[in-house]
């Protein structure tokens, strides 16, 4: 009788490995047999849990010393797989069952989609007989987009911005309206001013552009993709009012002949994230000294036959020019900001003085979540 040896022979086998409550797959090939430091075959195994993301580098306990670990994750969503290959060389001794065990890696729910509608502060009107409007705050959305991935557990930033106040001299602007942001990349800027009866500049720009006054000036420059630019001055010397700009249109641009009547504010935006059409981000209407000039479609403030409108809080409006000879001007509209996210998850209260509303009706398996300062 005879029987074929193999000198030196050290055999690997291999138990399921553990760890963080993970489903493991048993290493493949299971058991390995070799003669001490050739070249061990290629073994796999896989970890996963249903519903949640695994990120990260595993620490990897119980390897023999000549055996190492390469790691792939395939996937990012719930569910995905992280792949571990071991590779290397016998070791002179068995390694009988060898149990591995796995930590440090990162196991949380899957991201989910979101969509946004971030809106800034509207810019205040302008001063005097014939103020011109404040632009609308700038408006942003992806919603019939591209769904943004946001990550549960994670705290994001806030920051809804206010309206600026109207022009108090008639030789200066409205002010401008303030920032409105979502995280660090998503960033509305604040709606322009518009110009007073004395001011000889342009109106401001922002979001869209705050309207002008004066012979010969232009309207506020918009941020592109944000809004639209002021309307420009007429022919006439510090007469009729500019329309400030709104998201959907530029505003009008002053008239050259009387009597005196302010020229609209261009209208906003439609958005359907909250399941209902809304129109938000309109630019303020140019005072007169006639009939009330707007206000446009979006909240932008009326133009005043003696004190401007206020734009229309939570809708960035911009505010209404004065008329008359009354001086005062629209203050611009506080911005919004408004997600729309699966109603598997909540929001939690994010302080800082921002009032804070979920509606979990209106839409099937849908929440929406409304942030304002108003």
């Amino acid at each position: 009788t005879s029987q074929d040896v193999e000198l030196n022979a050290t055999t690997i086998s291999w138990a399921t490995p553990t760890g963080q409550s993970l489903t493991y797959s048993t290493p493949s090939p299971q058991s390995s047999v070799g003669t001490a430091a050739a070249t061990f075959p290629t073994t796999t195994f896989t970890a996963t849990l249903a519903g949640k993301a695994i990120s990260g580098t595993a620490t990897i306990a119980g390897l023999p010393s000549s055996i190492t670990a390469t790691q792939t994750i395939t996937g990012t969503g719930g569910g995905n797989t992280l792949t571990v290959t071991l590779t290397g060389t016998f070791p002179s001794s068995n390694s009988l069952n060898t149990a591995l065990t796995l930590s440090g890696l990162a196991v949380n729910d899957p991201p989910f989609n979101a969509y946004y509608l971030v809106v800034a502060g509207g810019g205040g009107g302008g001063q005097g007989y014939y103020g011109a409007g404040g632009g609308a705050g700038g408006y942003l959305t992806n919603y019939g987009g591209t769904a943004l991935a946001l990550n549960p557990s994670t705290n994001y930033t806030v920051t809804v911005g206010g309206g600026g106040g109207g022009a108090t001299t008639q030789n200066s602007k409205g002010v401008n309206g303030n920032n409105s942001a979502f995280t660090s990349s998503i960033t509305s800027v604040g709606g322009g001013g518009g110009a007073s009866r004395l001011y000889t500049s342009s109106g401001g720009t922002g979001g869209s552009g705050g309207g002008t006054n004066y012979q010969g000036t232009t309207g506020g420059t918009a941020t592109p993709g944000q809004g639209n630019a002021g309307g420009s001055g007429g022919t006439v010397v510090n007469w009729f009012g500019a329309g400030g700009g709104g998201a959907g249109a530029a505003g009008t641009d002053g008239a050259s002949a009387g009597p005196g009547y302010g020229q609209p504010g261009g209208d906003g935006l439609p958005s359907l994230i909250t399941g209902t059409s809304i129109y938000y981000a309109g630019g303020g209407g140019g005072g007169n000294d006639s009939t009330a000039t707007g206000p446009s479609l979006g909240g932008g403030g009326i133009g005043g036959t003696s004190v401007g409108g206020n734009g229309t809080p939570s809708t960035g409006g911009g505010g209404g020019g004065g008329g008359g000879n009354a001086n005062n001007a629209g203050s611009g509209g506080s911005g919004v900001i408004i997600l729309r996210y699966p109603s598997s998850y909540a929001l939690t209260n994010p302080g800082g003085g921002l009032t804070f509303t979920t509606d979990s009706t209106t839409v099937a398996n849908t929440s929406i979540t409304t942030f304002s300062n108003a």
